[in-house]
C-alpha cells in the first residue's frame, strides 16, 4: 500500500527531514494525558485496536524486560513488534520488528501520512501533538497497517496513567519497578509514583509486578483488586533463586504458580535476575491461559542470547570499559552492587554525566562510596546539567560515604573526558560510563567507531 495515495507533493522528501520535523514538536514537551493521541488514532480508524501489546512499565528495567519477552517469542516462532525509548543509536531503533529497525523509506511514508493530521490536531484546542505522541502513532500504524507482527512488546515513555502509550489494551501488563524519577511529573512521594505506573492496569487485564515497597506493593493490589486483574507479585505468586555468576553470563531458578524452570542470561546483575523473572511470568501467563505455544528450549534460547545495549555492557577490553545508563538513585544502587560482583579490578575510575531535571544526590550517594577516580562530564544535549554543578553535589557528600583518595577531574567535554577515563584506567582497573542515555549513546558510539549515531529521546 502506497500510504502517499492521492498526494500531489509529499511535505517530507527524505528520512532525516522526517526525524527533524519529529524532533522538532521536542519543544511542545511532555504533555501527559491521551486527547491528542485518540485524536490522531480517531482520524486513522483505531488501527491500534488490532494489535496485541504486552504493555511495560516501571522505573528501571523496563528497557531489558522488552529485550528479554521479544527474544523469548521470538525463538518460539512469533512475529515480535518491540517499541521502546530512548534509543541508543539511531531513530529507527524503537521502532523494530523482529530484532530489525523500521526502514528509513517506510519510516518516511508514515510520517508524511501523519503530518497533515498533527498540523489539524495543532490547529485546534488540543495543541499540537508532541515527539513521543507522533512517534507512538507511528510504531501503531507501522505494527498494525505494515508488517503485523503477532504480539507488541509496548514500552511505556514515562509513568504509565497519562502516559500515551495507555491507549492500548495488552494483553498482558508488566510493572518492572517503582522508585524516585521523575518526580516533577509523576510526585514526589513512591505512593504517587507508583499510582502512575499502576495506571496501566486495565480490566480483566492479568499484571505482573516486581515492585517490592510495602506501600507500593499495596497500591498494586488495590488498583488490581478494582479492576478485577489478576496479580502476579515477586516474592508471593512467583520467586527466584539466583545460581552461578561469571563475567559473560549468569544463572537463575524461576519459581512460579504453575512450575519452575532454569535459566542462563547474559545480562548482569541480581537486577536483571528480577526482570528476568518477572518476563518469565509474563510468558507463563501467555502460555497457561492464552494458548502461546512456548517451547523451553526457544525460551532458555531467547533469554540466554539476550543483549541490551547500554546497561552494564562491556564495550571495550583494553583498557576495559563498561557502560550503563544508570541516571537515578535505584539504578546506581543496582550497578553500585553489580559492578563489584561481577568485575574484579583495583581501582574504579567512573565518567559520568547527567542531565538538569533531576535530583542527583541519591544518585552519588549509592554510587561514590565504590568509587576511586570521578570523571565528571557534560551529555551533548540542551538540557545538561553542568558539571561544575555535579562538582558541587560530590563536595557536600565526600567527606561522608567517599573513600578518603577519591580524585575527582571536571572535564565538561565529554569527549576529552573519555580519552581520560582511557588513559587513567589500566590493565588491573575497570572503567565505567554512567548517567544519562544521551552520554551513554556518544561514548558508546565513539567506543564502537560507530558512524551513523543519532541519539535520542
Amino acid at each position: 500500500m502506497n500510504v502517499l495515495e492521492g498526494e500531489t507533493r509529499a511535505p517530507l522528501r527524505s528520512y532525516d527531514e522526517a526525524v527533524e520535523w519529529i524532533n522538532a514538536l521536542i519543544p511542545f514537551g511532555i504533555r501527559p494525558g491521551l486527547d491528542r493521541i485518540h485524536a490522531m488514532m480517531d482520524r486513522l480508524g483505531n488501527p491500534h485496536r488490532r494489535l496485541k501489546f504486552i504493555h511495560v512499565a516501571g522505573t528501571n528495567g523496563k528497557g531489558s524486560s522488552c529485550a528479554f519477552l521479544t527474544g523469548a517469542l521470538r525463538e518460539s516462532g512469533y512475529a515480535v513488534g518491540t517499541y521502546t525509548s530512548p534509543y541508543i543509536t539511531k531513530f529507527t531503533n524503537r521502532f523494530q520488528y523482529n530484532g530489525e529497525d523500521i526502514p528509513e523509506s517506510v519510516l518516511l511514508e508514515l510520517s508524511n501520512r501523519l503530518y497533515p493530521l498533527v498540523q489539524e490536531i495543532a490547529a485546534t484546542e488540543l495543541g499540537s501533538p508532541t515527539m513521543f505522541e507522533v512517534s507512538t502513532a507511528l510504531a501503531i500504524l507501522y505494527y498494525a497497517e505494515v508488517c503485523y507482527p503477532d504480539v507488541v512488546v509496548w514500552e511505556t515513555g514515562l509513568g504509565g496513567r497519562m502516559d500515551v502509550t495507555n491507549i492500548v489494551t495488552p494483553v498482558v501488563s508488566l510493572i518492572t519497578n517503582v522508585g524516585y524519577d521523575h518526580t516533577d511529573i509523576l510526585g514526589d512521594t513512591l505512593e504517587k509514583i507508583a499510582a502512575e505506573k499502576a495506571g496501566i492496569i486495565k480490566p480483566g487485564v492479568p499484571v505482573i509486578s516486581c515492585v517490592e515497597q510495602p506501600e507500593v506493593i499495596r497500591i498494586m493490589k488495590n488498583t488490581a483488586a478494582e479492576n478485577k486483574s489478576a496479580l502476579y507479585l515477586l516474592g508471593e505468586q512467583f520467586t527466584y533463586e539466583r545460581g552461578g555468576i561469571h563475567e559473560n553470563e549468569q544463572s537463575l531458578l524461576f519459581k512460579g504458580p504453575f512450575r519452575e524452570i532454569g535459566l542462563d542470561i547474559g545480562l548482569q546483575g541480581e537486577h536483571q535476575c528480577k526482570n528476568a523473572s518477572g518476563a518469565i511470568m509474563v510468558l507463563e501467563v501467555l502460555r497457561q491461559y492464552m494458548a502461546f505455544v512456548l517451547d523451553d528450549e526457544d525460551v532458555k534460547r531467547g533469554f540466554r542470547n539476550t543483549a541490551w545495549a547500554g546497561r552494564m555492557e562491556l564495550v571495550s577490553k583494553d583498557p576495559r570499559i563498561v557502560l550503563d545508563g544508570a541516571h537515578n538513585p535505584e539504578g546506581a544502587e543496582t550497578l553500585s552492587k553489580s559492578i563489584p560482583e561481577v568485575y574484579r579490578y583495583r581501582k574504579l575510575n567512573l565518567m559520568m554525566g547527567m542531565l538538569a531535571n533531576k535530583h542527583h544526590h541519591g544518585y552519588f550517594k549509592h554510587i561514590l562510596p565504590i568509587v576511586d577516580t570521578l570523571i565528571l562530564t557534560e551529555p551533548d544535549f540542551r538540557r545538561k546539567m553542568d558539571a561544575g554543578a555535579l562538582l558541587s553535589l560530590v563536595q557536600e557528600l565526600k567527606e561522608s560515604i567517599a573513600k578518603p583518595e577519591l580524585k575527582v577531574i571536571v572535564e565538561p567535554d565529554w569527549k576529552t573526558a573519555l580519552e581520560i577515563l582511557k588513559s587513567q584506567t589500566e590493565a588491573e582497573d575497570l572503567g565505567v560510563v554512567s548517567g544519562t542515555l544521551y552520554l551513554i549513546s556518544d561514548v558508546r558510539a565513539a567506543l564502537l567507531h560507530q558512524t551513523d549515531s543519532e541519539k535520542g529521546w
